[in-house]
């Protein structure tokens, strides 16, 4: 009884979509993060067992042989024989496992276990993202943080006045200018040329054109 109840929920996983079948179909699930458990018949061939292991690493998801024959897979199935299948929903996956884990506890209780942790992690994100969109629709949204307020600039304190009070300590000297009379005159600009003649343009000279 037990063997076919699991029978008949690998044949209603393949009925709502959530089987892939065959090893192209599984490879493609399981390179997409889609596959959740990968199931392989006890009759598979060496190199199917293979590639099934290969396909788990590449898509991080467990992998098992499972107690039917390809034939008894195949009738379930609706095909002539499965040598390989891929459950892709997290629940169908949790509960098959916990069926063959009652099948034979020692070979399917661990992973069952492990099953049952990843399927309260998908419900834990599935309630986070339905709780997002509900906000989205409703309008709500994270507050934002008050802007933390502004340092003053410090006040700019007074120069210290001398006990004498006349001028701030440290300040330079204060020096008075003298009358505008007391003041040096500047000196004159020597003018070397001022006392000669200017040079007239033309041919010869000056003493040339007198005498002639």
């Amino acid at each position: 009884m037990d063997r076919l109840n699991i029978l008949s929920l690998l044949g209603l996983s393949l009925r709502g979509g959530r089987l892939a079948v065959g090893e192209e179909p599984v490879e493609a699930v399981a390179r997409a993060r889609d596959a959740r458990v990968l199931l392989l018949a006890t009759d598979a061939a060496e190199g199917t067992r293979r590639r099934c292991e290969h396909f788990a690493r590449a898509g991080d998801c467990l992998w098992l042989q499972i107690p039917f024959t390809k034939a008894e897979l195949g009738r379930a199935l609706g095909r002539t024989s499965v040598a390989i299948a891929a459950v892709t929903d997290v629940g169908l996956a949790a509960a098959l496992l916990h069926r063959l884990a009652e099948l034979d506890p020692e070979q399917y209780a661990d992973a069952a276990d492990r099953m049952d942790v990843k399927a309260r992690r998908a419900a834990e994100r599935r309630a986070e993202q339905a709780a997002h969109e509900k906000n989205l629709r409703q309008g709500k949204r994270r507050r934002k943080a008050p802007p933390a307020p502004k340092a003053k600039p410090p006040a700019e304190t007074p120069p210290e006045r001398a006990p004498d009070g006349n001028r701030p300590r440290g300040a330079k000297p204060y020096r008075s200018r003298p009358p505008r009379d007391a003041r040096p005159k500047p000196k004159a600009q020597a003018r070397p040329y001022a006392n000669s003649r200017p040079v007239k343009k033309g041919k010869g000279s000056f003493r040339k054109k007198k005498e002639g």
